[in-house]
């Protein structure tokens, strides 16, 4: 099945079923000897994983990670780096009764359709318990951009209708629904469990903030760093729409509401924005002000309800989805969707300093060639002096060879490579050609050659 794989040059592919042996990730394209921080990855692990709380699903998994490759003795060995996340708690029989239904708002028809089979355990494939392998890859993509100064911050913006007054960080991981503002975080847990008591689920909007982006990443025209964005986020089970900046709120604005006033900053040494309307990005391609945008989560499509619905075989049925599920996916999908941020960012970032560095080979290739016709120049100067020199000679009937004077000029000139740390033997041999040439100038003046 193709489309599991992630990235240009720092790559992602995914794998495993929710309620298979086991879900993972592989990465392609990290640099040997970066210090890898498992630790680092399991906290990420646990801020995704189900059984946190009421407002997530029982389901207790301790989604440990395993590397099996690609990191020797804590860092990278350049080589691919395999994580995998055993599944320990799957309940499979608990999908027996309605494995021959589709599930309203699942992926069990389109994937029937598409592939002739469909993995009736939860989804399979489709569940977002895949999403823990993009956790997994994201916290080691995380830690590569740390380097550069970039943090990434999400958060639960709306649930229910509640939106989020105030954005105080230091409150996001302080809550169930990790909402950065406690007030409107205790309505919104109201708004859930309600929810959840009447069988149903509900929906809401995560924020993402990326602090300090780096000046110049996006590929125009088709690989645009919103673009690249969107489609990572998108490719979340749960997300049915994506914005940047202003976003839909842009279409009622004008040009001048709308527009970023622009300013010299001198104190970075770079150009700012005194707003941020365009949410870090204009024309494709980040401008150095915070990227921000927001995506729209789904209620959860598990839920106990009765709804309508067919069969495999195409009869009328109504359904009611046991089991343990999320009513709202929200503060789960935080954690996802700032993983799907870095590993966009760092693949970005990756190209970005391919590019750079071919446009500094060609930069110093063009310096080299401007010193190489500089050479030229001067040794076109230095033969116009020897022919005056040589002119010098034959009114004075002076010989040419003057051996005391080349080895005066051989011992300065071998003393000057000595101090600036150049080989002396080729110091050495391009004097003795600058003087054979020297002499034959003089020769051809003079006429004769005289010893």
């Amino acid at each position: 099945m193709a489309g599991n794989s992630t990235g240009n040059h720092f790559r992602v592919m995914t794998f495993g079923e929710s309620h298979g042996r086991a879900i993972g990730a592989v990465i392609d394209g990290v640099r040997p000897g970066i210090p890898i921080d498992t630790e680092f990855i399991q906290r990420e692990l646990s801020r995704r994983r189900p059984g946190q709380s009421a407002m997530t699903t029982s389901r207790a998994e301790a989604d440990q990670v395993e590397i099996l490759s690609g990191v020797f003795e804590g860092r990278s060995t350049g080589t691919p780096i395999c994580m995998v996340i055993w599944n320990r708690d799957q309940q499979p029989k608990a999908y027996e009764k309605i494995k021959d239904m589709f599930r309203p708002g699942h992926a069990g028809y389109t994937y029937l359709a598409k592939f002739g089979v469909s993995d009736y355990r939860g989804g399979g494939r489709s569940s977002g318990r895949e999403t823990a392998a993009r956790v997994a890859a994201g916290a080691v993509a995380k830690q590569l951009l740390a380097k550069k100064g970039v943090e990434i911050i999400a958060y639960t913006k709306e649930v229910a209708g509640v939106r989020a007054q105030r954005v105080d960080y230091s409150t996001i991981e302080k809550n169930p629904l990790r909402c950065p503002d406690p007030v409107a975080a205790k309505k919104m847990e109201r708004k859930v469990l309600k929810a959840k008591s009447e069988g149903d689920s509900v929906g809401g909007i995560v924020e993402v903030v990326v602090k300090n982006p780096p000046v110049g990443l996006g590929e125009p025209v088709f690989d645009k760093l919103e673009a690249d964005l969107s489609k990572a986020l998108m490719s979340i089970g749960a997300i049915k729409g994506i914005e940047i900046g202003n976003g839909f709120a842009a279409a009622r604005l004008r040009g001048s509401q709308n527009n970023d006033p622009m300013y010299f900053d001198r104190n970075t040494g770079r150009v700012r924005t005194r707003t941020n309307n365009a949410g870090g990005i204009a024309g494709g391609i980040s401008n150095g002000e915070d990227i921000v945008l927001r995506i729209a989560v789904k209620p959860p499509s598990s839920i106990k309800k009765e709804q309508e619905t067919v069969t495999i075989s195409g009869e009328s049925a109504r359904i009611t989805v046991e089991g343990r599920h999320d009513p709202c996916i929200c503060p789960r999908v935080v954690p996802v969707a700032e993983s799907m941020v870095a590993l966009t960012l760092l693949d970005h970032l990756t190209r970005q300093r391919l590019l750079r560095s071919k446009k500094a080979l060609q930069e110093l290739r063009d310096t080299v060639d401007l010193i190489d016709t500089n050479i030229v120049l001067l040794l076109t100067e230095r033969q116009v002096l020897v022919e005056q020199i040589g002119e010098l000679k034959k009114r004075k009937k002076a010989k040419i060879v003057d051996r005391k004077r080349e080895r005066q000029i051989l011992r300065k000139q071998l003393a000057v490579a000595r101090a600036l740390g150049l080989d002396e033997e080729f110091t050495g041999e391009l004097f003795q050609a600058i003087f054979k040439l020297a002499r034959s100038t003089q020769k051809q003046v003079i006429g004769e050659v005289r010893l």
